[in-house]
């Protein structure tokens, strides 16, 4: 290719470009190292030298150690750090000495599950043992099903499968359970909210069955950095933990940059959309043929992202394939794009954060965060994407408009500085606890008295008696229902439908191209909705909600649409309550029910943004229970500042809080949800709601309402330091009396001090 550029021109040429906000260079570190244990074998030892491997890190050998004196363990070190042999050492050596012995190995995603065999079964044959290691799951052939169930010594899964095939069917899988001696769960950090809750009591019904079959398996946990590793392990798996957290493993030099798009309105404070930016750069690094990962934080944005790549690629002879990734795709595709990757056919991804885990796909060398992702883990997950051999990292996080980004963007010392983020899950929620109450008694009935995780049994089994689901006999509970109830419990939502998008383009040959959760349907797949996949676009003819099926074909617009959603809010109960300093400012937390209606979808054009056209949305109600917390102003405020211009301040407050929130909980801006109320129903003050997007809530919104201080001191920072004058995309938004409103609320934000009084 004639002209084609070295990473280092390039990184000269961001050097001297005046949006380039931030230049870090994070330099590499040495390895820190230890002998091999002397307990360890013979055969892993000379297996480990074949493989380049003459010590171990410090960090794996305190993990084999440890494991070794039969601790149940998680470690946390950063990407490509060799998670991988801290749990296979001790496992392997304990096969060696005890051939009978077992492990169950689980990942988040099928992928990662196969990305581990392959290394495992690299490990066992440079081992030389006949030891037998395979993953069983949905792609798993049934020949051979039957042969992983009686004699694999080494099962790799996923939740799901253990949750819905082998759970269910242990009488199948005696000889594992009879003997397991190591459940490995990978990953743990991605454990959390609604998918880590299932998760939980996924574990609870494992360890049930292990005590049945009469062992009592050590648990070997992993994870990325987050701030409460060891709360978050002994929450998911009900055992005490020995955290590791001191990495051994070297790191290659990494240039982190933060990229800040040029202001378009100085009037307006209005930047350049952070796509088009993220375009720019991303086609500068693929044209010269340096493999380059793009992440995205919604899967809309995704498939514009690749649309406009592969339009800038398209007319040259030398194009690299440049292909999207995330959930909704069929399996065999994304196995096919993690191969291409690894084998450099192919040249750029974008993604979702399905990819921030550890699936190895290859060399590459830059990393594009589109936006920050809404938590630091996910920051040091995408970028641990790249620079994973040899190579210096190349990191741009190339910032949007919203009050998060520009806060880092003008802060780098407090987004260099920042910790990691806490987990939180809630496996006792009702609706989950009662499914896998459920999955739990068709597996072995409940004694009187038995416990499940921390909750007494009797109660919700008298209740699924009476529902006839269950039988009451002898001092036990019988499943007696002719359903199979892990069918109808899906681990990664609250909701339990999902809905196949099918694609009718040729309608001989129609076929499934994807699926959807039924609130992603309703707001993604209406009648006459633009859907987009790999940079395709689709017309939804038909949303079947009684069949849970839709129907799109290929079509070539120069548009795709958004929704908008009317909410209603009411509060079922308050279980908590505060009153700050200023006795006109409270906090509450409670039940409450949220009714949300999508309304209309508007049209926007691709190149300019522009909404070009709009339609409405035939569809019912959404309705669901959740948790929710609150802060509520007196009154006197609308008399003092006038109903609009307070109407305003609301509406900038919850346009900070829905942004400041993901710094005080990991989880995503679309795990919570923010309403301003000028008038609440429960106690008729103007209050701002934030509540999490699931039945029965996942603990999100309960740790905002202790947070609330912290939480509203970061929306005041962000307010007062946007140097607009009347409100911009980059701190309260756009609002109505503009100015007065953005002054009213740091007036408001500024008399805000601590809670000083609690009614439950």
């Amino acid at each position: 290719m004639i002209g084609k550029q070295t990473i280092e021109e390039l990184l000269h040429r961001l050097k001297n470009d005046q949006n380039t906000a931030h230049w870090q260079t994070i330099p590499g570190r040495e390895a820190h190292t230890a002998p091999f244990p002397d307990s360890l074998d013979e055969h892993l030892k000379d297996a480990l030298r074949r493989r380049g491997i003459n010590s171990l890190y410090t960090h794996q050998a305190e993990a084999y150690n440890s494991a070794m004196m039969g601790s149940d363990l998680v470690l946390v070190t950063p990407t490509a750090s060799g998670k991988t042999l801290c749990y296979n050492l001790p496992v392997l050596q304990t096969m060696i000495a005890h051939p009978e012995s077992r492990a169950l190995y689980f990942f988040p995603t099928k992928a990662l599950a196969q990305d581990q065999k392959n290394e495992m079964a690299d490990l066992i044959d440079a081992v030389g043992l006949p030891i037998k290691s395979h993953t069983y799951d949905g792609d798993t052939a049934g020949s051979i099903r039957q042969k992983i169930r009686q004699a694999g010594q080494i099962v790799m899964t996923n939740p799901d499968m253990l949750h819905a095939s082998i759970l269910p069917h242990h009488t199948k899988w005696v000889s594992l359970f009879e003997n397991l001696r190591f459940v490995v769960i990978d990953e743990l950090h991605t454990y959390r909210g609604v998918f880590g809750s299932h998760v939980a009591n996924v574990i609870r019904r494992l360890k049930r069955i292990c005590r049945y079959y009469g062992s009592n398996p050590q648990f070997i946990c992993t994870s990325a950095t987050i701030a409460n590793p060891r709360e978050h392990a002994e929450a998911l798996t009900g055992r005490k933990m020995f955290l590791i957290d001191r990495n051994g493993a070297p790191s290659v030099k990494k240039h982190f940059l933060i990229y800040n798009p040029p202001v378009t309105n100085k009037q307006l404070n209005v930047r350049e959309d952070e796509t088009h930016s993220v375009v720019r750069l991303a086609g500068d690094f693929l044209k010269n043929k340096i493999q380059t990962i793009v992440f995205a934080k919604s899967r809309l944005k995704v498939e514009l992202l690749v649309s406009h790549l592969q339009k800038i690629n398209s007319g040259r002879q030398d194009r690299a394939p440049i292909r999207a990734y995330r959930g909704g795709y069929l399996p065999l595709e994304r196995r096919a794009i993690e191969k291409g990757l690894r084998q450099g056919e192919i040249m750029g991804v974008v993604t979702t954060n399905a990819l921030e885990l550890g699936v190895d796909i290859g060399q590459l060398q830059v990393c594009i965060l589109t936006g920050y992702p809404g938590n630091m883990a996910s920051v040091w997950q995408q970028a641990g994407r790249a620079g994973r051999r040899s190579e210096d990292a190349v990191i741009i996080m190339v910032t949007s408009s919203n009050p998060l980004d520009q806060y880092m963007a003008n802060h780098t010392d407090y987004f260099f500085s920042r910790k990691p983020e806490s987990v939180r899950i809630n496996p006792d929620n009702i609706m989950i606890l009662m499914e896998h109450i459920k999955c739990a008694a068709y597996e072995l009935p409940f004694k009187k008295g038995e416990r499940f995780g921390s909750e007494h049994v009797d109660e919700l089994c008298d209740y699924l008696t009476d529902e006839d689901l269950l039988h009451y006999q002898r001092g036990k509970w019988y499943w007696m229902s002719d359903g199979f109830p892990a069918n109808n419990v899906n681990l990664r939502s609250a909701a339990q439908d999902s809905f196949a998008i099918i694609d009718i383009t040729d309608q001989g040959h129609a076929k499934v191209i994807g699926e959807e959760d039924r609130f992603g349907a309703m707001t993604m797949l209406y009648e006459d909705a633009i859907y987009i996949h790999q940079g395709a676009q689709y017309h939804v003819d038909d949303l079947d909600l009684i069949e849970r099926k839709a129907y799109v074909r290929k079509v070539n617009v120069n548009y795709y649409t958004d929704s908008d959603l009317a909410v209603q809010l009411d509060v079922l109960a308050m279980d908590k309550h505060a009153v700050f300093d200023n006795a006109h400012i409270e906090k509450g937390y409670g039940d409450v029910s949220v009714r949300a209606l999508p309304t209309i979808f508007k049209k926007i054009r691709f190149e300019t943004y522009e909404n070009i056209g709009w339609g409405k949305i035939h569809l019912p109600e959404l309705e669901m229970h959740t948790n929710a917390a609150w802060i509520s102003f007196d009154p006197i405020y609308l008399d003092q500042f006038g109903k609009n211009v307070f109407q305003g301040a609301l509406v900038g407050l919850s346009h900070l809080l829905r942004h400041a929130a993901p710094l005080f909980v990991l989880c995503d801006q679309n795990d919570l949800s923010v309403v301003p109320k000028i008038k609440a129903p429960h106690n008729e003050k103007p209050s701002v709601f934030i509540y999490d997007k699931y039945p029965g809530g996942v603990g999100l919104s309960e740790n905002l309402y202790q947070l609330m201080p912290r939480l509203l001191e970061k929306a005041s920072d962000m307010a007062q330091n946007c140097p607009c004058e009347s409100g911009c995309p980059s701190c309260i938004g756009f609002v109505n009396e503009g100015r007065a409103a953005k002054q009213a609320l740091i007036r408001l934000l500024k008399e805000r001090s601590t809670c000083h009084s609690h009614k439950n």
